[in-house]
């Protein structure tokens, strides 16, 4: 630039009055470089525009000087300004190093076999510069089977991820203790009612795998029903015989949640998810067609049949998610 405007100024001559745009050099130099680099180009476009200024002969006048002032004036303000983003850029590094830790803490990957099982899990959240959010998943392998927990923490912010923590912490603990889900989601509800106060619930599906029994058992809170893929093609949305509360909830004294089982064959699929799933819209406002889809998840790979879901919702909502979407299957390996 500072080259660029030198030539035009010996083409020009004295009567051009180029020579104050010297300083665009360390103006764009502040905009992408360090304080130091801002410095330095600064130093140069002063020498070109004392050198310019003199071939000219516009220190005779106030001319020169006044380039020189703008140049210098430039300078230090781009200068400044340099600083101020490379300390910025520092903080946000460090608070996107923290949030990796949050996430491996938070949504730690998933084992991809397990009990017989073939696992993959898909999460995208509404957020493009967030890869947390108030989504929550986990797999346990317990003394009383594969257990399981998908849901969604109301609201969004780091609020919804501290109640999403403590769930998944709850959970990777209770999941091994506890004999019976129903006393599972009693552990979790006193935890989220404990912290949430009542101002926050969380929807949560729990599943209870058994691949010896071919049966699959559900403990759902007010969450979407799972669906199940069965190898003939048929597909199964098993819903609870009353429906729960939200856990959270319980001083509302709904009625409590009941388990209830489905068969879960070898071939068969077992998908949990949340309802940023089911309710992304397309540009005429209808909602993802979840069964219809099922299809897509009939690949040998159980992570490419989450992705070829994950990829068709996106397609389907044209554009980003307005809620976090998670998606975990379950693929019982044939013998």
């Amino acid at each position: 630039m500072m080259a660029v405007v030198a030539g035009m100024d010996l083409t020009a001559g004295p009567e051009g009055g180029f020579l104050p745009l010297v300083s665009l050099g360390p103006a764009f130099a502040g905009l992408i470089g360090t304080w130091r680099r801002t410095a330095l180009i600064g130093g140069l476009a002063l020498l070109l525009c004392a050198g310019l200024g003199t071939y000219d002969g516009l220190f005779d006048t106030r001319r020169g000087y006044t380039a020189m002032a703008s140049v210098a004036g430039v300078t230090l303000a781009g200068a400044l300004a340099a600083r101020s983003r490379t300390r910025r850029e520092a903080e946000l590094a460090g608070v996107r190093s923290i949030a990796e830790v949050a996430q491996s803490v938070l949504q730690r990957p998933v084992p991809r076999h397990v009990g017989g099982l073939r696992v993959a899990v898909s999460y995208t959240s509404a957020v493009a510069e967030s890869r947390i959010g108030g989504d929550l998943y986990e797999v346990v392998a317990s003394p009383y089977g594969v257990r399981v927990i998908v849901g969604d923490v109301q609201g969004k912010g780091l609020a919804a991820v501290e109640t999403a923590a403590s769930v998944l912490g709850v959970f990777r603990e209770a999941a091994h203790d506890e004999p019976h889900l129903t006393a599972l989601a009693a552990r979790l509800e006193r935890t989220v009612a404990r912290q949430a106060d009542g101002e926050k619930f969380v929807t949560a599906v729990l599943a209870e795998i058994h691949t010896d029994e071919q049966t699959a058992l559900f403990l759902n809170c007010g969450h979407p029903p799972p669906m199940i893929v069965h190898a003939e093609g048929s597909v199964e949305l098993p819903h609870p015989p009353t429906y729960a509360l939200p856990l959270g909830l319980s001083m509302h004294e709904g009625d409590p949640p009941q388990v209830y089982r489905s068969e879960f064959a070898p071939g068969d699929r077992l998908l949990l998810y949340t309802d940023g799933v089911t309710e992304a819209r397309d540009a005429d406002g209808a909602f993802y067609p979840l069964r219809e889809r099922a299809g897509l998840l009939r690949t040998a790979e159980a992570e490419d049949g989450v992705e070829a879901l994950r990829e068709d919702v996106v397609r389907h909502a044209n554009g980003p998610l307005h809620d976090d979407a998670a998606l975990l299957l379950l693929h019982h390996r044939r013998q």
